[in-house]
């Protein structure tokens, strides 16, 4: 059974998210990004809660893009939620933001951010980047274990944009 690993992308901005999407699929990353627009959806997905309770369906993910200007929960207080969870403690979460002022990253590493990136304008630059994040986080970076449960796709070959359903291709579907 070939599965791909989940990336889970909290961003509020529909066209930053975007632009991370169409980059994911340029940069022929093969990972399924599921994605969260705000901060309580976040903690929702990561702890399994309500319409993320189904862990065959919304496994954790191998990491975590966290955007830090988020409605109703800021990226800094679910960084410092992740944190202090046992279960998913370990999840590397790299910042994803625009803020480039060294109050935030300060801040942001002494939440326990694995890593600050600047989010990029033009387009080019964010496949770069995503290009950067996969060659690290997925094949050079040696992760910690998770119990991540059971993974539910095969064949991935498709980003996921809707925040309830996951995602996927298989073999046998037409």
């Amino acid at each position: 059974m070939n599965t791909a690993p989940i990336i889970l992308l909290v961003e509020d901005n529909d066209g930053d998210a975007f632009l991370v999407q169409r980059a994911f699929l340029k940069a022929q990353v093969p990972h399924l990004l599921q994605v969260v627009k705000d901060g309580e959806q976040a903690v929702a997905y990561l702890s399994g809660a309500g319409p993320y309770a189904d862990r065959s369906r919304f496994p954790l993910p191998v990491f975590v893009l966290l955007d830090l200007k988020l409605p109703r929960k800021s990226g800094f207080e679910v960084l410092e939620w992740v944190r202090q969870q046992p279960a998913i403690r370990r999840v590397p979460v790299i910042v994803l933001t625009s803020s480039n002022h060294s109050e935030d990253v300060n801040r942001a590493y002494d939440s326990g951010a694995n890593s600050y990136l600047v989010k990029a304008a033009d387009p080019a630059a964010v496949v770069e980047l995503t290009r950067a994040i996969d060659q690290y986080w997925m094949n050079l970076n040696r992760g910690p274990e998770l119990d991540r449960g059971p993974r539910f796709n095969q064949g991935f070959s498709r980003i996921n944009t809707d925040q309830t359903q996951p995602v996927t291709t298989r073999e046998d579907d037409p």
